[in-house]
């Protein structure tokens, strides 16, 4: 098996162990996105228990298309959805067009979608893609 050669110090002080090779694959830090739409006050009980149990193909399909720590709140007060997560992927266009190309999550979308009103002007449905159904909501303040 192949190690890394000893350096040799020349005041006879310990060598100093080389770092290893760092990897050439960098996890992505990820991109924080946030937009909301509004809940329609009917439907509230419902919405809250289809997310209780969101369907195992969704879930699925939002880890492989590299989003991490999503979250969805509800302000019962103005029914405004606020949905937060990070993309740690490297091509977001193209991982959010696949999760469009799912059947399953096209179906999710079409009952949710169905809850709700988008505050988007001309905003079609979460699959129709642009105008987006969600309002992107811009970022003003974070801190780690």
């Amino acid at each position: 098996m192949w190690a890394p050669r000893r350096a040799s110090t020349s005041d006879g002080s310990a060598p100093q162990e080389e770092s290893p090779m760092p990897s050439t694959k960098v996890k992505q830090p990820g991109r924080r996105y946030a937009q909301i739409v509004k809940l329609k006050p009917e439907h509230v009980a419902e919405y809250k228990k289809v997310h209780a149990a969101v369907w195992p193909e969704v879930l699925k399909q939002i880890k492989d298309c590299k989003m991490e720590d999503y979250s969805i709140y509800l302000d019962d007060n103005t029914h405004i959805l606020f949905a937060y997560f990070k993309y740690v992927g490297y091509d977001f266009e193209g991982d959010m067009e696949r999760m469009r190309e799912n059947p399953r999550v096209r179906e999710w979308w079409r009952m949710t979608d169905s809850y709700q009103e988008s505050v988007v002007p001309g905003a079609k449905s979460s699959e129709a893609g642009s105008p987006a159904w969600w309002k992107p909501i811009e970022e003003v303040f974070h801190v780690d």
